[in-house]
């Protein structure tokens, strides 16, 4: 059971250490019944990681073998540094893309050298503490995003689930794709089709009726039986890849030049961004399952380093990946050490089952991709948001659209942008500048004039008061500054009521320096009321301080 601390607390040491969760767990005792919980779990996550790895890797243009010593060499690293208690590392099928066009432009040496760069970015962004703004992304992007990949992965899988034959390369390019599939159609493989959908049947069939079974692994390794068996006349692994390798290759360092550094560093980047959003909401939804919290800094050292040890390996991108940690979660798993077995339990597969890898048909890891497509596209929070939010509909489709037709990258960045500026629009509308009245000393010409000039008459008639509310910043400081220059002509006294304001920044002190500099011309006194200490610091920066204003309390 969770101790009540780590499910109510803030996790304080999110933010004042890098130690691993690991080394929290072995501080608080790990015994046996630990151990039995862990090992379970991680040998049911790497039942389910064993296909799905080489399914990635394949999609993504990049050897089979690519993908499992990503999930052995970067599963294991994720769990060992990590900030979270369930986090499972490893390939994810939302790099398919990016890893597809990086190997495209800069061939497999470049994009693990991308790798290797990302994995220090991701290390300096942790250390930097900034992995608190990377969990900004409005929801909307991220709903966008993930219905985009899903797309780009089942048009990706078009090929292999048919069995289609073209005859050059396979445009990467969404459009341009479909239509030469299309123009392939003749070129269908009727038992590479029957291999898909039976084994998307029995993925489906499992998860319904038998949910606790490792429904992954039971399809592929049918269909791999049933190529074996009958001899199908379908490509598998051995024939497009001839096979993976029995053993992990010796670490060394990809090819490196200035020139190649300097043009695999915008892949590097877009890795680096991708893998943290991608990381921290898998650690985010682990939070949610167990009421635990995750050190998001630590997690982002981590990734790093995962990323640099898969890389060094012949690896590709590795992230924290959703699925899976929900599948540890689910399964019992206690403490980073499930992921670290998974990692074990799946280079003891490749080390004992690597010759029989080779009659996996590659329809079947096509139909494996096809539900995790499936699954990854959240229909029903993309369907919700079109029907209640105009303005997050449009975040929402600029980053869908975006993702599938230009590039992910440019998606996430337009969506955080749109999502931004509509976020400002909605926080200038909530400051509102309201003229604290006694109707009893208002005639009927001050009854007339607009609501925020309104004239509050002391016992000289020589006062204008005014209430702000809500945050003054820089989408707020026009319309606050065009409000209090209505003034029209100015009394003895100004007072401007500042007592809910939470914060202010430096537009919004320039907007209210330009009104006080005003009212000193025409010789108005002004009084500044309930301003926060905060609020008054930043209005000292602009000069408005006790030589220019009276500060005093609520």
């Amino acid at each position: 059971m969770n101790e009540p601390g780590a499910r109510l607390g803030s996790d304080t040491a999110s933010h004042g250490t890098f130690a691993p969760k690991l080394f929290t767990v072995l501080r608080e005792g790990y015994g046996p019944a630990r151990l039995r919980a862990d090992a379970l779990a991680g040998l049911t996550v790497a039942i389910v990681a064993l296909p799905l790895s080489m399914a990635i890797a394949i999609a993504s243009g990049a050897p089979p073998a690519a993908g499992l010593f990503t999930a052995i060499i970067g599963g294991f690293l994720v769990s060992a540094l990590g900030g979270s208690r369930h986090q499972i590392g490893g390939p994810a099928g939302a790099f398919i893309v990016l890893i597809a066009a990086t190997i495209d432009q800069h061939g497999f040496d470049g994009l693990v050298l991308a790798t290797l760069v990302a994995g220090a970015i991701l290390i300096a962004i942790g250390l930097l503490r900034l992995g608190t703004y990377i969990k900004y992304i409005p929801h909307p992007v991220l709903v966008g995003f993930t219905a985009g990949i899903a797309i780009i992965i089942f048009a990706s899988q078009i090929r292999d689930l048919f069995g289609l034959t073209l005859p050059g390369k396979e445009p990467a390019a969404l459009l341009p794709k479909l239509q030469a599939l299309w123009q392939a159609l003749p070129t269908v493989n009727p038992a590479a089709m029957a291999l898909s959908a039976l084994t998307i049947g029995v993925i489906l069939g499992l998860r319904r009726w038998r949910p606790g079974w490792p429904g992954l692994l039971i399809a592929v390794a049918l269909a791999a039986a049933l190529v074996f068996l009958l001899n199908l006349p379908v490509e598998t692994i051995g024939s497009r890849f001839g096979g993976i390798p029995n053993s992990l290759p010796a670490p060394h360092l990809p090819a490196f030049s200035l020139e190649k550094l300097v043009a695999v560093l915008p892949a590097a980047v877009s890795i680096a961004i991708l893998g943290g959003i991608e990381s921290l909401l898998s650690a985010v939804v682990a939070d949610g399952m167990t009421g635990r919290r995750h050190r998001s800094n630590t997690e982002l050292v981590a990734q790093g380093a995962a990323n640099i040890g898969a890389s060094l390996f012949g690896g590709i991108c590795v992230t924290g990946t959703i699925a899976r940690t929900a599948t540890n979660v689910r399964a019992g798993g206690q403490t980073p050490v499930a992921g670290m077995l998974h990692a074990l339990f799946v280079l003891l597969f490749m080390l004992v089952a690597a010759p029989l890898a080779s009659y996996i048909p590659l329809a079947a890891l096509a139909g494996v991709l096809a539900v995790v497509a499936w699954n990854m596209a959240e229909k029903a929070a993309f369907i919700a948001i079109l029907r209640h939010s105009r303005a997050d509909s449009v975040v929402l489709l600029a980053t869908f659209l975006l993702v599938i037709f230009e590039d992910l990258m440019v998606g996430i960045g337009v969506g955080v942008v749109l999502g931004s500026l509509i976020f400002m629009h909605r926080m200038a509308n909530v400051v509102t500048v309201e003229a604290g009245m006694d109707p009893a000393l208002v005639d009927d010409d001050d009854a007339s004039e607009p609501a925020e000039t309104e004239k509050v008459r002391n016992g000289n008639g020589d006062t204008f008061r005014y209430r702000i509310s809500g945050p003054l910043f820089f989408g707020a400081s026009m319309s606050v500054a065009t409000v209090l220059d209505r003034t029209g002509p100015f009394p003895a006294r100004i007072v401007l009521d500042l007592s809910d304001v939470p914060f202010a920044d430096s537009s919004a002190a320039v907007a209210l320096r330009a009104m006080v500099d005003k009212a000193i011309r025409h010789d108005a006194r002004v009084e500044i009321l309930g301003a926060t200490a905060p609020v008054r610091r930043v209005l000292g920066h602009e000069g408005i301080d006790e030589t220019l204003v009276r500060f005093r309390d609520a």
